[in-house]
């Protein structure tokens, strides 16, 4: 048996033709020219959004919040420095703010689920669309 590959072959060597090559390299290049499109670096794009100078009045985007605790086994519900008790004087109380930024409950630990439910149930008969329940911040 013999597995060298006879002598007449082995004398030939392995030859690459590199026309071919170089003209693979430039039609690559060529490509990649054409293809690419020029953008400006985004800091250096104009904004979309334009300051309109006739609006004066000014939007006060600040979270309105709820927050849910019980004391003393009654619940109490704290809007800012307001502290409601009633169901209905809560209600009413949210039907005065600004619906469209929405609203978050937070709720502490010592409140009950029923208490948590009823402040979101007020936020949603108030009118309001985004109600964002929060949990009570840890001592983490």
């Amino acid at each position: 048996m013999q597995f060298r590959p006879p002598k007449a072959t082995m004398s030939r060597r392995l030859q690459l033709n590199l026309a071919s090559m170089i003209d693979i390299v430039f039609l690559l290049l060529i490509f990649f020219i054409v293809t690419t499109s020029l953008a400006l670096p985004e800091a250096k794009l104009s904004p979309a959004l334009q300051k309109n100078e006739r609006e004066t009045t000014s939007v006060d985007y600040s979270p309105q919040v709820v927050r849910v605790s019980t004391v003393n086994g009654r619940s109490l519900y704290r809007l800012g420095s307001r502290v409601i008790e009633d169901r209905r004087e809560l209600t009413a109380v949210l039907r005065e703010l600004q619906l469209d930024l929405g609203i978050f409950v937070q709720v502490d630990d010592n409140a009950s689920v029923e208490a948590a439910a009823t402040a979101i149930q007020c936020c949603r008969d108030a009118g309001f669309e985004k109600v964002t329940y929060v949990p009570e911040p840890g001592d983490e």
